[in-house]
């Protein structure tokens, strides 16, 4: 399917009354068409992987055209420097979140990006360091442990960053890293006890945040480790 075809298509969804309420949920609705994800998964099967559809559909600046962009996107084709370019123009968490997960995680460069863009100062760069880390803790279900323990590392190191989608993402990746197995487990409950030691309110929110869900009877039974009621 050409652009154009594809650009007809999502006008045809477009809800200009779901645009104006994306922006309850902290996304700006100025280049937003209203459109659901459901339907940019249909078009996206519908056109298959295509990286110069990919490329076109990101430089229209359309929020739902630029979330298609990542899921048509060939991961194999993906240049370091188009990655980059991406995460700069990234201005809303869930073009942020839906790069990571349908497109980035699956690059040779996942890993290397996710921890050179943790470093980064730009907020929705940060989290997607962040957000990175945490899609391949739950995608990359070969990778050894010790692919994950430097990022265990970042999430220490950068706990303390005030902003709202830099501090979520922060503690999205503790909690699904610490998810993957026992040994995990354990080095991630380390971190969340150091956090809620620290000094800074965002490194306790995500301490405790992250403590609640990793101690939770669901996660404990599936990584086959006894609850306090169950040793009783």
């Amino acid at each position: 399917m050409s652009i154009r075809l594809v650009m007809n298509e999502l006008k045809r969804h477009a809800n200009s009354g779901r645009a104006a309420g994306m922006a309850r949920f902290g996304i700006d609705p100025r280049n937003a068409w209203g459109i659901p994800i459901p339907v940019l998964r249909r078009l996206a099967a519908k056109t298959g992987k295509n990286n110069a559809l990919s490329l076109a559909l990101w430089d229209t600046g359309i929020h739902e055209a630029r979330i298609l962009a990542s899921l048509v996107g060939e991961p194999t084709e993906i240049t370091s420097r188009q990655m980059d370019r991406w995460a700069r123009q990234f201005d809303a968490w869930d073009i942020c979140d839906q790069c990571c997960s349908n497109l980035f995680d699956k690059t040779p460069r996942a890993y290397s990006k996710a921890s050179a863009w943790s470093r980064q100062r730009e907020e929705f760069v940060k989290r997607a360091g962040f957000a990175l880390m945490a899609v391949l803790a739950v995608h990359d279900k070969t990778a050894p442990d010790d692919r994950f323990i430097p990022f265990l590392d970042r999430v220490e190191k950068e706990s303390s960053d005030p902003r709202n989608f830099v501090k979520k993402a922060v503690n999205w990746a503790l909690r699904q890293i610490g998810k993957r197995n026992r040994h995990l487990h354990e080095k991630a409950k380390g971190v969340a006890r150091r956090l809620i030691n620290k000094p800074d309110a965002g490194s306790r929110w995500i301490g405790r945040d992250a403590w609640r869900e990793l101690t939770s009877t669901p996660v404990l039974r599936r990584l086959r480790l006894k609850t306090g009621a169950e040793r009783k």
